[in-house]
């Protein structure tokens, strides 16, 4: 109970400093949206028009302590802004529109090659000598350095521009269908969704094989291997019940982090299909210099990545045992 307490205390203190350096940050950049919003209009305009842009887009002048308590205030009534890339909706409205596309592609493509990468890596050291063992790591090796970017590109130019299996770009037919929930959208969206999905779960499944195989080839060295293989049990269940549930956990860390970071979508991925997720918002933001909108994604980043963290310690603590008596 203690080292979990301490754990909170950590996360806490990792969240405030976060969130003073996200504010921070675009606070001691020279301009403002407001000037951001005029050069990007390539006009001038007069100092009365400058000032009112200023407080539409919550700008002001007060000193820099001020600002960072009012900008508490508005992180606690979850105000984030005014973005300008979309003028004039709030912040806290684009992240919603945009962020349950990136979770949804993201986070089922993470899990789905996560699990078959796994297994894929069991399998493999279980077989170790076999051709499967000798073909299949040397394969994987030479997928897990292909970028991403260029497995996205390839995949969209043969399976969707030459032979027309899926579509290139955009998250939905919106000609045909209206967003809502309703089976068109759904069945639109899930077409949509294939090859950003497909080049996730191709380009990273490498990284789990290789990294179960590894940790799986290290534990079958352990003495409480070959121990339980003294005692005539099984293969089958020396390799699943004794070696692959210890060496899966550098995995298991390994997948809740990269759960922090599904919010931050596959960046490469989405803007090579053009793709509105989370990760296209931001490359915009970047573009239009949206401050407002570039804070409100990386707040969102950092809460999903502390709390990612956080949830890799709990599951430590229910899958291996020694972590529990080193808390006591």
């Amino acid at each position: 109970m203690r080292q979990l307490l301490r754990r909170i205390g950590f996360y806490l203190v990792a969240l405030w400093v976060s969130i003073t350096i996200n504010f921070l940050i675009p606070h001691l950049a020279p301009g403002n949206p407001a000037q951001a919003f005029i050069a990007r209009m390539k006009g001038k305009v007069t100092p009365q028009t400058q000032h009112a842009l200023e407080i539409a887009l919550g700008v002001n002048h007060d000193p820099l302590w001020l600002q960072y308590f009012q900008y508490l205030g508005n992180l606690l009534h979850g105000n984030l802004g005014v973005s300008i890339t979309y003028l004039p909706t709030p912040v806290t409205e684009v992240i919603a529109q945009d962020l349950p596309w990136t979770l949804v592609l993201v986070g089922v493509s993470l899990i789905i090659s996560f699990l078959i990468g796994t297994i894929l890596g069991i399998i493999v050291v279980w077989r170790r000598g076999s051709l499967s063992d000798v073909i299949g790591t040397p394969f994987f090796t030479f997928l897990s350095a292909i970028p991403y970017f260029w497995l996205a590109l390839v995949l969209l130019y043969f399976l969707g521009f030459q032979w027309g299996w899926f579509p290139i770009h955009g998250g939905y037919d919106s000609d045909m269908v209206d967003m809502g929930w309703n089976i068109d959208f759904i069945l639109s969206a899930a077409q949509y969704a294939i090859l950003p999905a497909l080049t996730i779960v191709i380009g990273s499944i490498a990284g789990w094989m290789l990294g179960m195989r590894n940790a799986m080839i290290t534990t079958l060295a352990e003495d409480f291997v070959l121990m339980a293989e003294a005692k005539g049990l099984r293969t089958w269940r020396v390799m699943y019940s004794y070696a692959a549930r210890n060496a899966i956990l550098p995995n298991v860390t390994a997948f809740a982090l990269s759960l922090g970071f599904v919010v931050s979508g596959s960046l490469l991925t989405e803007i090579v299909f053009s793709y509105p997720g989370i990760g296209f918002a931001t490359i915009q933001a970047i573009d239009s210099h949206d401050y407002a909108l570039l804070q409100g994604i990386f707040l969102v980043l950092t809460l999903a990545v502390l709390g990612a963290n956080f949830f890799a310690d709990l599951l430590y603590i229910v899958l291996d045992p020694r972590v529990r008596a080193g808390g006591n």
